[in-house]
């Protein structure tokens, strides 16, 4: 967590997603709608090398990238005694093909499908990890 003010801490996301305007509208609603902290990278990777110098609250990940996917991603966090217990929701095309029963033993907390709603988008991920939003629109 950061913190903004004195007593005020904000939440830290990471943003696991290799398309450019996915990123840029995920951040933006984060931020704008939900006053949190995003850090985004571009591919399973990239989050792994974010993750040895940062600790987010949570990660949002896309399971379908080049490279490594999010699965490959999820087994390699979880086997870091450091960030097992970050909980991710999935922000994918390909969320309906799964149930969540049968993604909690990769931590995942939700899914989300894409194409989503960038206006409630900011409420869903919020719902699934059980935070309340920091600003109120």
């Amino acid at each position: 967590m950061s913190t903004l003010q004195v007593g005020i801490t904000t939440k830290l996301v990471l943003l696991v997603d290799d398309e450019a305007h996915v990123r840029e509208v995920v951040e933006a609603c984060l931020k704008d709608l939900g006053g949190w902290n995003v850090q985004s990278v571009a591919s399973g990777h990239e989050g792994l090398d974010k993750l040895a110098v940062v600790q987010p609250d949570a990660i949002i990940l896309d399971i379908s990238m080049p490279g490594m996917d999010g699965f490959m991603f999820l087994r390699q966090l979880r086997a870091n005694p450091l960030t097992q217990s970050i909980p991710v929701v999935l922000l994918t095309a390909r969320a309906r093909w799964f149930t969540l029963q049968q993604l909690q033993p990769f931590g995942v907390v939700g899914a989300i499908a894409k194409p989503f709603n960038p206006v409630s988008l900011t409420k869903e991920i919020a719902k699934a990890l059980g935070w309340r939003l920091e600003k109120q629109n």
